[in-house]
């Protein structure tokens, strides 16, 4: 797995993957899963983390934010990872690791782009054959941009409008409703492991933006283009 980009710069959106401690199980209970969840709702209200979607399975979790000022990222996901592993081995009277070393960051471009990487990341259940469809499955973001909460609300709906341009919530409700809907009808929902695993996702003139601003970190690594976007690849030492 590549390793994680620790450069997080203020004003792009991110893809963020965390696995559990050698792909074990260890969200596979319910509550654990509620757990990821209540720090990431901490995260954001002691941060300021822009949350745009995730979901979180029995062995690792899709984070999708927007990082508005420097070091809001890495410190939210120190927070959410430190405290769920903690009461998790407290709780089994476990030690050692809960998480990978690192978590995998994939910078994403807006509009077009960054709707497929959330619809992406709402059916990953549905690729893993668990459910048919994002709104059987508890644990993801799909719930609250269809249903938006009062109280305790994750999912930046202000920023998800700005992003898309949309009127309101209504809109963004179902136009993205059509886009999950549109995705699951074609049938390719199959792994694209390009929003996991690359630096950087979206159209020829981000991709080379990013790559710029990166300078001498993006020297040996590789673009190319796919029929859907071009991507940014790790260099090949970070996978040896």
């Amino acid at each position: 797995m590549p390793r994680a980009n620790r450069y997080y710069h203020p004003g792009y959106v991110w893809h963020i993957t965390h696995r559990c401690h050698k792909k074990e199980f260890l969200l596979k209970f319910d509550k654990d899963k509620m757990r990821w969840i209540h720090w990431l709702f901490e995260a954001k209200k002691r941060y300021g983390l822009c949350v745009l979607n995730y979901t979180v399975t029995s062995n690792h979790i899709h984070l999708l934010v927007y990082e508005k000022k420097t070091n809001t990222i890495p410190k939210s996901l120190q927070l959410i990872a430190g405290r769920v592993g903690q009461e998790y081995n407290n709780r089994k009277k476990r030690k050692g690791a809960f998480w990978e070393d690192r978590y995998q960051a994939t910078l994403v471009d807006s509009e077009n782009y960054l709707v497929q990487c959330m619809v992406y990341i709402d059916l990953n259940m549905v690729r893993a054959g668990v459910i048919s469809h994002p709104k059987d499955w508890e644990f993801c973001g799909y719930h609250e941009i269809m249903n938006p909460k009062e109280r305790y609300s994750i999912i930046d709906h202000k920023m998800l409008i700005s992003f898309f341009r949309f009127k309101n919530k209504k809109q963004l409700q179902v136009e993205y409703n059509g886009f999950v809907k549109q995705k699951l009808e074609i049938g390719t929902w199959a792994n694209e492991p390009n929003w996991s695993k690359s630096v950087a996702v979206g159209s020829e003139k981000f991709i080379l933006e990013i790559q710029k601003k990166l300078g001498i970190k993006a020297e040996k690594r590789k673009i190319h283009r796919n029929k859907n976007h071009w991507i940014l690849n790790e260099s090949e030492a970070s996978y040896k």
